[in-house]
């Protein structure tokens, strides 16, 4: 796993800087949660849907006006799995809170 390997740690870090200079955005504010977005689509990928794991980042992003936003979205989500609720009810909470 990348979180074992700093090589692809690094990779990925050097990718991300890259990919957010070429965005226009921060570069530091672009790395701030690599390892609590990457934990985050771990748990999205074995425990709810392997292909929503990256869409469920960009939903973060999309959610997002900063860094401490971002972190208060990841914290929200990682309950959401770890709650094991069903994805129905879930979604029928969230759009009663709407």
């Amino acid at each position: 796993m990348a979180k074992d390997n700093p090589q692809e740690m690094e990779s990925a870090h050097q990718w991300l800087v890259t990919a957010a200079e070429q965005l226009g955005l921060d570069k530091t504010e672009a790395t701030s949660l690599t390892r609590e977005l990457l934990d985050l689509t771990k748990d999205v990928a074995h425990n709810r849907s392997r292909p929503a794991a990256p869409l469920t980042a960009y939903l973060v992003g999309l959610a997002s006006k900063d860094g401490a936003e971002a972190r208060g979205h990841v914290e929200k989500l990682r309950a959401l799995i770890a709650s094991g609720e069903d994805l129905d009810d879930a979604a029928e909470d969230a759009s009663a809170e709407s």
